[in-house]
């Protein structure tokens, strides 16, 4: 009874490693079955980039930040985070009636102004004529003052006429002048009026897609509060913090490797480094570092991401992902050992791209170089009796 307790473990064990193997578990210890693969591959041996990992956020090229530009109850949001808008899309109305009670008091400024350069000009025909009348009466009444025809009393009569005449003279041509400058200014009244009403049905400006919305009707809009975010980029781009040590590794124009989490583990996009700020962070020493995405399905601003800065060469195992069995915590692939095969405990890292086959680095377990099994045909034998 206790030589059968004490063979109890060998056997669960030997379940547990043939299990891994893909193949039944042997019955009473001491019967050996034989494996037998689907296929064989060999363990490589290479070198793959030494990489760093640096952590940043997806976001688009550019961020339009929509505000108001002047103040005014919200009326209508006409847009919804997700939409597409084109140029000259309407997103948002305000109410316009101050804007047009504005313009509406400018264009009456206006034609008041228009009335009173009619006037002043009137006035200054008159003066004119006037002027000149009095002007040569004056030329003549001097004259004859000279020849001693006329008396000097006359003459200083006409000088003073004549200074009269040409005072009014003036007066006209300030006011003609006044009654222009009103009509400038209501002119521009009348612009400023025209673009606040303009300015109270916000359209877009490019094309783009709305990323939030930050007003509602009811809300009170007034100059430099954001209404909406659009994002105009045609790409998007990981935006990264490289640390002060690292960033002479980088240039703009560099092609790094980048991983997107949300898109799924193990694959990686080809990102082009196309901005670098000079300035480091001075709480955390390090430099952001802007890299222009490819076009992939999921991909939305905001999601988590790592950029893979390159620090030289290492040394590496591969294998196919199908040749290694995970049962729980244990990693294990069969190894040839002349006419046999063996289990060989494994301890496998990230899953490799960029190269053909479906492979994963082996960290430890493998030198490179061994005959794997990959996947598992017929046992060759089953049999065997209980020793």
């Amino acid at each position: 009874m206790p030589i059968k307790q004490l063979a109890i473990p060998s056997i669960v064990l030997a379940a547990l490693l043939l299990a891994a193997c893909g193949s039944d578990p042997v019955a009473p210890a001491g019967i050996r079955a034989s494996y037998v693969p689907r296929a064989t591959a060999v363990a490589e041996r290479t070198t793959l980039p030494r990489l760093h990992e640096a952590v940043g956020t997806v976001r688009a090229r550019t961020d339009v930040n929509v505000e108001a530009q002047v103040t005014g109850r919200v009326l209508e949001v006409l847009v919804r985070p997700g939409d597409r808008v084109a140029p000259g899309d309407r997103l948002v109305v305000l109410d316009g009636r101050a804007s047009q009670a504005r313009l509406d008091q400018a264009r009456q400024a206006r034609q008041s102004a228009a009335s009173m350069i009619a006037h002043a000009r009137d006035g200054l025909a008159s003066a004119k004529a006037a002027f000149t009348q009095t002007e040569a009466a004056y030329r003549r009444m001097r004259q004859l003052g000279e020849q001693r025809v006329v008396t000097a009393e006359e003459v200083e009569r006409a000088e003073a006429a004549y200074l009269q005449a040409r005072a009014a003279l003036g007066q006209a041509e300030e006011g003609v002048a006044a009654a222009l400058a009103r009509a400038r200014e209501a002119d521009e009244v009348i612009q400023e009026a025209e673009i606040g009403l303009d300015h109270t049905t916000i359209v877009a400006g490019e094309a783009g897609e709305v990323a939030r919305r930050l007003a509602e009707p009811g809300d009170l809009a007034f100059p430099g509060k954001g209404l909406l975010v659009l994002q105009t980029g045609e790409s998007l781009r990981l935006e990264a913090m490289v640390r002060e040590g690292l960033i002479g590794r980088v240039r703009v124009g560099d092609t790094v490797r980048v991983a997107v989490s949300a898109l799924g583990e193990g694959d990686t996009l080809e990102g082009v480094v196309d901005e670098m700020e000079p300035l480091a962070d001075p709480v955390t020493r390090s430099f952001l570092v802007k890299a222009r995405l490819p076009e992939a399905p999921g991909l939305y601003p905001g999601m988590f991401g790592r950029l893979f800065v390159p620090l030289g060469e290492r040394d590496a195992v591969l294998v196919p992902r199908a040749a290694v069995t995970r049962v729980g915590q244990l990693e294990t692939v069969m190894v040839r050992e002349g006419d046999s095969w063996q289990p060989v405990h494994v301890r496998t890292g990230d899953r490799v791209s960029g190269r053909p086959g479906d492979l994963v680095e082996v960290l430890s377990g493998l030198s490179g170089g061994e005959t794997l099994g990959v996947g598992m045909a017929e046992p060759a034998d089953r049999t065997g009796g209980e020793g």
